[in-house]
């Protein structure tokens, strides 16, 4: 039995997911983790990271290293996403990964990897648990630096994808500066969304999508509100359906509260609750759209996302001859 480790990085999260891959091909869930660094920090606007984004980065990367040395991890693969392709300085984030990381794997360090890579994996990993006759899926990863989409069949041919400029952190940072956001501020980002949704449509075949997955954090938690879940519980949330009707409206109620009132709720977590209305109004735009070119009216849900196909491009590698 060998155990593999994957940390996805983030615009906003620095996560890890630690598995068990048994002799006869099975993968057992060992940990996954996710803390707000928030390593992405006014990138967008100074294109450089902030080096306390990069120092709350390390604390929580080191803390992951000293989970996987107990866990016994063999082999570990990082990934660094939006913000890492943004940012000029980039290279004093890479020095502070391979430090961390030489316990488990000397040479070990965070990788940058393009759009459709991101949206690749996280098409792996969303519809692992799905029924592959309900493809074919459209996979949506709403990050806080942008947001992937991705059509194809799982374990076949993939129809397009595409990285669309547009997260909660990057619209929060560049447009919605008021709290809760004022009616010009949430019109500013629609229109902005809308632009960015227009090169989505040229690139990913959107209505050859027969069921359409949604994940990451903003997604989770619309779904953990929408079940009206008094604690987080991925399990509860993993593959649910929600209805985009109900989504709208549970959509305004989140965006015209405050970020205080939203950390208040439990199932928020507080390090998302001043981004969540930025998340909410592209959720919006996302459902608009899909309602607009298909005749589909509900999103499955996963918990599972790029660190789930990071863990089986790895298993994949070892196994093949």
């Amino acid at each position: 039995m060998t155990r593999y480790a994957a940390i996805d990085c983030g615009t906003n999260s620095l996560r890890l997911l630690i598995v068990e891959c048994t002799r006869d091909g099975d993968i057992k869930e060992i940990a996954r983790q996710m803390e707000i660094v928030r390593l992405g920090a006014a990138v967008d606007a100074t294109g450089e990271f902030d080096p306390a984004a990069i120092e709350r980065a390390r604390l929580v990367l080191a803390r992951y290293v000293d989970i996987m040395r107990a866990e016994r991890v063999a082999d570990i693969r990082m990934v660094a996403t939006s913000a890492t392709r943004d940012a000029k300085n980039r290279e004093v984030f890479f020095d502070m990964t391979r430090t961390e990381l030489a316990p488990i794997r000397e040479g070990a360090v965070a990788e940058v990897i393009s759009g459709d890579d991101e949206a690749q994996l996280s098409f792996a990993g969303a519809v692992a648990d799905l029924n592959p006759d309900r493809g074919p899926f459209c996979v949506i990863d709403l990050g806080g630096g942008s947001t992937e989409f991705v059509v194809g069949y799982p374990h076949g041919k993939i129809l397009g994808s595409y990285s669309a400029q547009m997260g909660c952190v990057r619209l929060s940072e560049r447009i919605l500066h008021t709290d809760p956001p004022t009616d010009k501020e949430q019109l500013q980002a629609a229109e902005y969304i809308s632009r960015q949704l227009r090169d989505v449509q040229n690139a990913v075949p959107i209505s050859q999508a027969r069921t359409f997955v949604g994940c990451a954090g903003t997604f989770t938690t619309l779904a953990a509100l929408a079940l009206g879940l008094e604690t987080y519980d991925a399990t509860k949330i993993h593959n649910t359906t929600l209805r985009f009707p109900a989504l709208i409206v549970l959509n305004k109620e989140l965006i015209g509260l405050s970020s205080a009132e939203r950390r208040m709720n439990p199932v928020i977590h507080p390090g998302r609750a001043d981004v969540l209305a930025a998340g909410g109004l592209v959720v919006n735009a996302i459902i608009d759209m899909i309602a607009y070119i298909t005749n589909i009216s509900q999103i499955t849900i996963s918990e599972k996302d790029i660190l789930d196909g990071i863990i089986l491009g790895m298993i994949s590698s070892k196994s093949s001859p």
